[in-house]
């Protein structure tokens, strides 16, 4: 984006260069040029007052005064003198010093100023350049109020007498621009102009002349310059003719070139120059010297008068002047003169080592600080040019450090990686600044970097988890565990308090089950355990350290529960129960190792708590049955007899192998008899109550005309349905309407394959006795089954799980009276 701005400036001169009038105001463009990295240009004519406005810069940059001031914004410029100042309330640039354009850059066209505006945090660098517009403040002035030309009478028309140019410092337009001569009768002025754009006059010779009719012309050059208004300047030129030497010395070629290396010695040969005369004797002598306008570099050059040699008598500098523009002047004896021009161009020598300037550094610098991350900002210049003036700036590669160039001389020492300081807390930084030329030259300079703590380390546990054992039920308060982290950081940052996580335990918090120290990281109980409610559980243990954010970790820690013996063992089989009676019958052809039962106990306990062993204590005959120690099988010793007795009672130990050891105890009642009929005269003595089978049988036949009702009414609905539907049908088949016809279904119908059918179905199947009383339902029982249910009717029930089973088969073994057959 460009802007196109206009400055109206009036001066007044009151030097006695300058007539006694008022400059007509002076129209200046002022551009402004913002670039991508922050450039902007101005211009300004010269000589303007102190605090006069150059700019805008907050405008211009779209900046904010207060981030001038936030930035502690100011000027870098490369040379020692600023002429441009930064007003930093305002946010404006302003005139610091008086500037002359003529003394600032001579001839050079166009004039900048070139200068930084260097903002921090964060680093800016935004480049001003400052055009100086020419004022159009000098007048042409020659060097002679007066110039004397011996010409002889016998010059031919066209010969040409070099005069001097004047001189105005000013540029463009208001330099030098044409040339007057008054009068003109003889002569006649041409205007020429040097490869720099600076013009030069000759005076011609356009009718010959006579010195017998006239031996003297007085005659005045008059220079213009363009400026508004016009500026002149005047010479008097006083034209002697003399006698006959008519060939002028004739320089070829006109222009001559020469190299000559900035370290040259005094004494060094430039160039040898000669010019020639086609006159004879002492008319044909010529003597070399240099013009007028390069009377000022007769510190630097010399010529000889007779050989034309030029040659160094003063030191060379390429950096403060790369070529020089030399007149020479050929004369003969007859005053015939010829120029030529030298044009010497100074070839560089590297012969100035790098110079590094730090315009900002950031010290220190925070561990965190993301790559590219700007640490210092540095001005680096060599004033030689060409490859001798190229820099290039290195530092150790090992560094997480890297330096870029940012711009023309500038360059930023920038973050190339991450940085930890638990690792490495100062650095330093050797930048080094080498050039191009043959030999090189190099620079260094040291920085040192101190890397400030950023808590960016979280505490670490020592192990990855822990495990502890505490064994049931303990004493609330006990310590179980000690838990330690560390931190890498420093400080407030290293600072460790440790928390315990909210999670729960077996559904309520772990806090009801464990606390832990803050400070010393102790687990401690806060109740007493029981092995059988939880035999572990897992907390998590947080360690937060002090810092801003804080940062933390966590770890798990199991919990062992370690058992006691505080349990009995439980026996599961056989069922201890007081409404009916277990017997398991042995057939009196059962042989020797018959299994009868078995004993089936737990023990909530583990390990060997939980080792359980089965002993005998009573039976009606000890030489009859044993029972297996570790499996609780009780098993026949020797053949069943005739005489052994159908009504068989042990009592069964069971033991677990604790300290204290913990038992309990059983009674399994044994029918030994073949039959059942033989098994209900032996177990009459077991009471039932009859109540219990009468108010079966009644629910059973309720239960059944219930079913049987719903089922009755359950078909009427479906035939009511079917009814109502071939009405319907009727009913539009003869009203002929064409209208769709909806079957409509009643709740809970569904119509599966063009038919109605109930969504349930229900299968009843009933066997009954004569005796009602005494009905129940029965079923085959396969021959290896030994465990019966016996009650004082006789009549045998089914368990659950025997229910289930008689509900997956598709019809009943077996359905029998109350009495076994």
């Amino acid at each position: 984006m460009s802007v196109l701005c206009c400055f109206y400036a009036q001066r007044g001169a009151s030097s006695t260069r300058f007539s006694s009038w008022l400059m007509q105001p002076l129209v200046l463009l002022f551009f402004v040029l913002s670039v991508a990295r922050g450039q902007v240009r101005y211009s300004i004519p010269e000589e303007m007052t102190k605090g006069s406005l150059v700019g805008n810069i907050v405008q211009d940059l779209g900046l904010d005064v207060k981030r001038l001031k936030s930035g502690r914004a100011r000027i870098f410029t490369e040379d020692s003198r600023e002429y441009i100042g930064l007003n930093v309330d305002k946010g404006t640039l302003v005139v610091k010093e008086r500037i002359d354009r003529e003394e600032l850059c001579a001839q050079v066209s166009p004039c900048s100023l070139h200068f930084q505006i260097i903002l921090e945090n964060p680093m800016e660098l935004h480049r001003i350049d400052v055009e100086i517009l020419d004022v159009n403040d000098h007048a042409p002035v020659f060097k002679k109020k007066e110039i004397s030309f011996q010409i002889i009478e016998s010059a031919l028309s066209g010969a040409r007498y070099s005069i001097d140019s004047a001189n105005d410092p000013d540029v463009g337009l208001n330099s030098l621009q044409t040339y007057r001569l008054n009068p003109n009768d003889h002569f006649v002025l041409k205007t020429l102009s040097h490869t720099d754009g600076t013009k030069y006059v000759e005076m011609v010779l356009q009718t010959p002349l006579d010195r017998e009719k006239q031996e003297e012309y007085n005659l005045i050059l008059t220079a213009f310059d363009g400026g508004t208004p016009q500026k002149t300047g005047t010479v008097k030129i006083n034209v002697i003719v003399l006698d006959a030497n008519d060939n002028a010395p004739v320089f070829s070629p006109s222009v001559y070139t020469a190299l000559v290396a900035e370290n040259a010695p005094v004494g060094s040969l430039v160039l040898k120059i000669s010019a020639t005369d086609a006159d004879q004797g002492t008319n044909k002598q010529v003597s070399y010297s240099f013009s007028e306008s390069s009377e000022s570099l007769l510190d630097t050059f010399n010529i000889d008068l007779t050989n034309g040699d030029i040659t160094v008598t003063g030191p060379l500098d390429f950096e403060k002047s790369k070529k020089y523009e030399l007149n020479v002047v050929a004369t003969d004896n007859g005053g015939l003169t010829d120029t030529a021009k030298v044009m010497v161009e100074i070839t560089d020598v590297n012969d100035n080592a790098p110079v590094i300037n730090v315009i900002s550094f950031s010290n220190p610098l925070p561990e965190n600080s993301v790559p590219e991350t700007v640490i210092a900002m540095l001005n680096v210049k060599d004033f030689d040019s060409g490859k001798n003036g190229q820099v290039s700036c290195l530092i150790n590669p090992s560094l997480p450090f890297k330096i870029r160039q940012s711009s023309s001389n500038f360059y930023s020492l920038i973050t190339d990686q991450l940085l930890d300081r638990e690792k490495i807390s100062e650095y330093n930084i050797t930048i080094t600044a080498i050039d191009e030329g043959s030999p090189s030259f190099s620079t260094n300079k040291t920085l040192t970097l101190k890397i400030s703590d950023v808590n960016d380390n979280a505490p670490v546990f020592q192990r990855q988890s822990y495990t502890a054992y505490v064994m049931e039920n303990n004493s609330p308060g006990v310590s179980v565990l000690s838990v330690k982290a560390h931190d890498k950081d420093s400080g407030n940052n290293a600072r460790i308090s440790y928390f315990l996580e909210e999670i729960l335990v077996n559904g309520v918090s772990a806090s009801t089950f464990i606390s832990v120290n803050a400070e010393s990281g102790e687990i401690l109980a806060v109740r007493s355990f029981d092995y059988e409610q939880t035999k572990e559980f897992i907390i998590r243990v947080k360690a937060q350290d002090g810092g801003s954010p804080p940062l933390s970790s966590n770890v798990s820690v199991k919990i062992m529960i370690q058992d006691q013996n505080d349990n009995a063992p439980q026996v599961l089989y056989p069922v201890q129960s007081g409404a009916s009676v277990v017997a398991e019958i042995v057939p009196r052809s059962a042989d020797v190792g018959y299994l009868v039962t078995k004993v089936v106990a737990v023990d909530v306990d583990s390990g060997q708590n939980a080792w359980l062993s089965y002993k005998l204590q009573k039976a009606t005959d000890r030489a009859l049955f044993e029972v297996g120690l570790q499996n609780g099988e009780i098993r026949t010793v020797r053949q069943v007899t005739d005489k052994d007795a159908v009504k068989q009672r042990l009592t069964v130990v069971v033991e677990d192998n604790g300290q204290p050891s913990r038992s309990a105890t059983v009674n399994v009642n044994v029918a030994v008899a073949d039959s059942f009929p033989e098994v209900l005269s032996e177990f009459t003595d077991f009471t039932h109550d009859k109540d219990y089978n009468d108010n079966l049988t009644f629910y059973l036949v309720l239960a059944l005309a219930v079913v049987s009702f719903l089922f009755i009414v359950s078909i009427i609905a479906i035939l009511s349905v079917k009814c109502y539907r071939w009405r319907r049908e009727r009913m539009f088949y003869k009203s002929g309407a064409n209208l769709p016809v909806i079957p409509y279904y009643p709740p809970l119908y569904a119509d599966v394959g063009g038919t109605g059918t109930l969504q349930h179905v229900y299968n009843y199947e009933v066997c009954r006795t004569t005796d009602s009383r005494k009905s129940d339902l029965k079923y085959g029982r396969p021959c290896s089954e030994s465990i019966i249910s016996l009650d004082s009717s006789g009549t045998q029930t089914l368990t659950h799980a025997q229910r289930g089973k008689l509900n997956n088969e598709d019809s009943f073994d077996q359905v029998s009276s109350s009495e076994w057959e």
